[in-house]
C-alpha cells in the first residue's frame, strides 16, 4: 500500500519490521537505557491502575460503601474496554502512528484520574476504570516498542519477549506497594499514585518519543461496523464471566439474557468478516485446525495461571491476610515473574519454542499440585516455594506464545497480523476472566458440600464437640454473663470454624483440579508434538496404512 507519509532514507538495519512500527536507529548507550526504562514505566502504568484496584478491592468496597456486586463492576469496566479497543490498535497504528493512540490513551487517563480525585463516586470511578482499560490497549504494546530501542536489532526477539511481559510485572508490584498506600487516608491514596504513574507515563511518551515508521491507509468502512458489532458482544461476555459468580450462573435470567445476544452479535460480526476481499479479522485462517489449536492452547495456558491469581489469593482473603500479610509473598512472586521472563528472553528462539511451553505448564501444574493439602493454620510465606514456580512459569510462557502466532500470521501475509494480535488478546482475557468464574464456582460447589457435611458432624452430644463448645464459652465468659448468650455465641462460632476449614477444603479441590488440568494439557501437547514430528509420521505410516487396508470391506 502506498504509505501516507514520505519514507525516510534509512539503512537496511534501520528499516521497521511492520507498518505501525517505529523505526530501530543507531542510538547512545544513554539513549538506549532511556528508552527501556520508560518501556517499564508505561507497560506497568497500563496495568497497575487495575491491579491496584483488584489487590485492595475488599477494602475499597468498604471504604466507597459498595456492594459487591457494584465493586465488582469496576474491574469489569477495565476489561470490557481493553478487549475491545486492542481490536482496533493495531491498525490505528499502522494508520496514525502508535504514539497518537498512546498521547490520546495517557492523557484521556490521567485527566480522569485526577477528576476522579476531586468527585469520588461511583460512576467516576467507572469512567477511570474505563481509560485505564483504554491506556492499558495502547500501553503493552507501546512497551514493546519502545524496549525494541534498548538494544541492537540483532537482539530484537529477546526484547520482544521481554516488552510483552513486562505487564505481568504490575501485579506484585500492586500488592507491595499496597500497604504504603493504605497507611495514611482513604482510597485517594491508591488513586493519587495512579494518577501520577498516568501522567509519568503520559510525560515520558510525550518527551522521549519513538523514531518515526511508516503509516500506510488502512482502515475501511466495514471495519468500524465489525467493531460495532463485537464491541458490545465482547462487553457482554466480559459481564457475564465477571457476574455470573456473584448471582449464580442458573439465578440470574439476564446473563442468560447477555450470552444469548453476545452470541448472535459474535456469529453477524464474524459472517460479514468471512465475505469481506479485506477483513479485519481471517476467520477461515482462525477457524483452520492450526489456529484452533493454537487458541485452545493460548487458552488453557492462561487459565491454569489461575491457581495464583484466583486461587492462591482468594484463600488467602477467606482466613484474613490483607496487602500488609500478603506483600512479603508478592516479593517472592515477583522475583518468580522477573525470572520466567529472563529465562524465556535468554533462551528465545524457534527451537526453544515447545520446551518453553512445555517448562511454564509443568511449572504451573507442580505449584498447583504443591499447594491441594493447605490447612487454616497456612499464612502466605507457606506459599513461597508453589507459588515462585508458578510465577517462573507464568512469566516465561509469553515469549513462545507470541512467538508461534507471529509466525503462522507471518506465513500467510500481514493482513493476518491484525487477526493474530486480537486472537492473542482474547485467549489472554478471557482465559483470566472464565478461569476465575469457573474456579471460584467450583469451589463454591465444594464449599457447599464440605460445609454440610462437617456442620451435619456437630452434635453437642459427641464429646469432642460438647469439649470444644465448653472451651468457647470459658472464653466468652468475660464478656458475656448471660449462660445462654455464651452457648448461642460459642455454637455459632463453632460453626464459623466449621465454614472456615470447608472452604480450605475447597480450594484443596481447586488446587488439585488446576493440576489436573495442567497434566491434561502437558499430555495434549506431547503428543502433538510426538505425532507431528516427521520421523515419528514416516514410521507410524506402514502401520496406518495396515489399519485402514483391514476396515476395507471384502
Amino acid at each position: 500500500m502506498k504509505p501516507l507519509k514520505p519514507i525516510p532514507d534509512w539503512e537496511e538495519h534501520e528499516k521497521p519490521t511492520l507498518p505501525g512500527s517505529a523505526s530501530m536507529p543507531w542510538h547512545p548507550p544513554h539513549r538506549r537505557a532511556a528508552y527501556a526504562a520508560v518501556a517499564v514505566l508505561v507497560a506497568i502504568t497500563g496495568g497497575l491502575g487495575n491491579a491496584l484496584l483488584s489487590a485492595n478491592l475488599p477494602w475499597i468496597q468498604g471504604q466507597m460503601g459498595l456492594q459487591p456486586g457494584e465493586a465488582n463492576w469496576l474491574a469489569a469496566a477495565y476489561v470490557m474496554v481493553n478487549v475491545t479497543a486492542n481490536l482496533l490498535v493495531f491498525k490505528f497504528r499502522q494508520e496514525y502512528g502508535i504514539r497518537l493512540f498512546a498521547e490520546l490513551g495517557l492523557g484521556i487517563y490521567a485527566a480522569l484520574a485526577v477528576l476522579h480525585l476531586a468527585v469520588g463516586g461511583l460512576a467516576t470511578t467507572l469512567l477511570v476504570r474505563a481509560a485505564s482499560g483504554f491506556a492499558g490497549a495502547a500501553c503493552t504494546t507501546l512497551g514493546t516498542l519502545y524496549m525494541l530501542q534498548a538494544l541492537p536489532r540483532r537482539y530484537v526477539g529477546n526484547l520482544l519477549v521481554v516488552g510483552m511481559s513486562l505487564s505481568q510485572l504490575a501485579v506484585p508490584l500492586a500488592w507491595l506497594v499496597s500497604p504504603g498506600l493504605l497507611d495514611h487516608g482513604q482510597w485517594h491514596n491508591l488513586y493519587l499514585f495512579e494518577a501520577g504513574l498516568a501522567l509519568c507515563a503520559f510525560a515520558a511518551v510525550v518527551i522521549l518519543k519513538l523514531p518515526p515508521g511508516i503509516q500506510i491507509k488502512v482502515f475501511e468502512p466495514l471495519d468500524f461496523v465489525t467493531f460495532a458489532i463485537l464491541a458490545p458482544a465482547l462487553a457482554m461476555l466480559v459481564i457475564v464471566l465477571s457476574q455470573g459468580y456473584l448471582h449464580w450462573w442458573f439465578d440470574t435470567p439476564w446473563l442468560g439474557a447477555l450470552l444469548a445476544a453476545a452470541t448472535v452479535l459474535v456469529l453477524a460480526a464474524f459472517l460479514i468478516e468471512h465475505y469481506r476481499r479485506n477483513p479485519l479479522l481471517q476467520i477461515r485462517w482462525l477457524m483452520g485446525p492450526t489456529m484452533l489449536r493454537f487458541i485452545a492452547g493460548a487458552f488453557l495456558i492462561r487459565f491454569l495461571t489461575n491457581e495464583q491469581s484466583y486461587g492462591m489469593v482468594t484463600m488467602m482473603r477467606t482466613l484474613g491476610m490483607g496487602p500488609e500479610q500478603m506483600a512479603p509473598l508478592f516479593a517472592v512472586i515477583l522475583l518468580g515473574v522477573l525470572a520466567g521472563i529472563a529465562a524465556g528472553a535468554l533462551t528465545f528462539g524457534p527451537k526453544a519454542l515447545i520446551p518453553q511451553l512445555l517448562a511454564s505448564i509443568i511449572l504451573l501444574g507442580s505449584a498447583a499440585f504443591l499447594d491441594q493439602h493447605r490447612t487454616s493454620l497456612d499464612r502466605p510465606m507457606d506459599f513461597a516455594l508453589s507459588q515462585f514456580l508458578a510465577a517462573v512459569g507464568s512469566g516465561m510462557f509469553m515469549g513462545p506464545l507470541m512467538l508461534m502466532g507471529i509466525r503462522q500470521a507471518m506465513a500467510r501475509g500481514l493482513d493476518h497480523i491484525v487477526s493474530f494480535i486480537v486472537v492473542l488478546s482474547l485467549t489472554q482475557t478471557f482465559g483470566g476472566l472464565a478461569g476465575s468464574a469457573l474456579l471460584g464456582s467450583y469451589q463454591l460447589h465444594r464449599e457447599h458440600v464440605y460445609s454440610s457435611q462437617l456442620v451435619s458432624q456437630l452434635d453437642p452430644a459427641d464429646a469432642v464437640v460438647a469439649q470444644r463448645l465448653q472451651a468457647l464459652q470459658q472464653g466468652y465468659a468475660r464478656v458475656i454473663t448471660d449462660p445462654a448468650q455464651r452457648q448461642a455465641q460459642a455454637a455459632a462460632a463453632l460453626a464459623q470454624a466449621a465454614r472456615r476449614e470447608a472452604n480450605v477444603r475447597a480450594f484443596n479441590d481447586v488446587f488439585a483440579l488446576s493440576g489436573w488440568l495442567a497434566i491434561g494439557f502437558l499430555g495434549w501437547l506431547l503428543l502433538e508434538v510426538l505425532f507431528r514430528n516427521p520421523t515419528v509420521r514416516k514410521a507410524m505410516r506402514p502401520a496406518m496404512a495396515a489399519m485402514l487396508q483391514t476396515k476395507r470391506p471384502t
